[in-house]
């Protein structure tokens, strides 16, 4: 199925064809974002029908299966025995030999057969696996099952604090937001609004990173090096399911992505993940022309699952200079049809 697309922001640059940007999140974070202030913005219930969690048991097996598939004999100092080999990267009895487990258990877990599996051993299988260590903690919260109680906390809205908002308002030169789970965005400030829109104008399921990147037509046009940003988006999000698999909202957004993406489609089959970072991305803004920024994600001290993003440009740059135009324009700066009026 083609990639659909939802309508666009006013004035903002229309794509064609693939999977963009601009959607809607389920349990988005609400808050009104105006003009002249830090629009930030507590979470709540998206009103999205609920879907089936995720199949923990099946995740593991694909997981599992697609790291050992990457591997060669030879990445991890194995001969390699002949050049027929029916699949791709390890076998299993290659890949037990290295974690120092048997053939036939390995198998088992890798089939979702394993039961009360230690650490040591998963700790054995990720070093085999060459796991970074956001794959190892995937793999962790994938084969140990949790408690009855954390499932609910996954439904919980997302709240983001007053003194959190104060922050935001106060960083006047620097775009900056706070995101939660599902990729939602909580809260952002005055900057925030002019690089990339005004999400206070959104509606709340809409207010979301997965759904901007991969359904709006904008965000395709804003990230100049899309592919990569929609491989980075896809891979928090398979790391945030692995966290909370019973999180219906988390599903019913992974099935509305498959359905109307298939770039998304094919990277998720990929099961990769990553955490949330430190980097740099070029951009494109309608208004201001191309920007080098710099980004930092801080994860807050009393809700890891929420972090503060602030994108910044070297001092004396181009793009600092396009940051101060921006920053005159305000949320305004994202709908060029605005700025020349008058």
């Amino acid at each position: 199925m083609d990639d659909q697309t939802i309508p666009s922001r006013p004035g903002a640059p229309s794509g064609s064809g693939g999977p963009t940007g601009a959607g809607a999140a389920s349990g988005a974070a609400s808050g009104a974002a105006s003009g002249a202030g830090a629009p930030a913005g507590s979470a709540a219930p998206s009103g999205s029908r609920a879907a089936e969690p995720l199949d923990r048991r099946a995740e593991l097996v694909e997981f599992l299966r697609t790291r050992r598939a990457r591997l060669k004999p030879e990445d991890v100092g194995l001969p390699d025995v002949g050049r027929h080999r029916r699949v791709p990267g390890l076998r299993r009895e290659e890949l037990a030999q290295l974690a120092g487990v048997s053939v036939a258990y390995y198998i088992r877990l890798e089939q979702g057969n394993g039961r009360n599996v230690s650490s040591e051993v998963l700790d054995s299988i990720a070093r085999a696996l060459r796991l970074t260590d956001a794959e190892h903690g995937h793999l962790v919260h994938l084969a140990s099952p949790r408690p009855q109680k954390k499932r609910q906390a996954s439904a919980r809205p997302q709240h983001v604090r007053g003194a959190l908002r104060t922050l935001l308002d106060s960083l006047e030169g620097v775009p900056a937001y706070i995101g939660g789970r599902r990729s939602e965005i909580l809260a952002w400030n005055r900057m925030a609004a002019a690089l990339f829109e005004d999400w206070g104008e959104l509606p709340v399921r809409e207010r979301n990173w997965a759904r901007l990147v991969f359904l709006s037509p904008a965000y395709r046009e804003l990230f100049v090096e899309w592919d990569s940003k929609a491989t980075d988006m896809v891979s928090y999000l398979r790391l945030d399911a692995g966290c909370h698999p019973d999180d219906p909202e988390l599903s019913a957004l992974v099935g509305e992505l498959s359905v109307k993406s298939e770039v998304f489609r094919r990277l998720w089959a990929t099961h990769d993940v990553k955490e949330k970072g430190h980097g740099v991305k070029h951009m494109r803004h309608p208004l201001v022309g191309d920007l080098t920024l710099s980004y930092e994600t801080l994860q807050l001290p009393d809700d890891p699952e929420q972090s503060l993003v602030v994108y910044h440009a070297e001092p004396g740059s181009p793009s600092a200079d396009a940051l101060r135009l921006l920053a005159s324009w305000g949320p305004d700066a994202a709908h060029p049809e605005r700025t020349t009026r008058a």
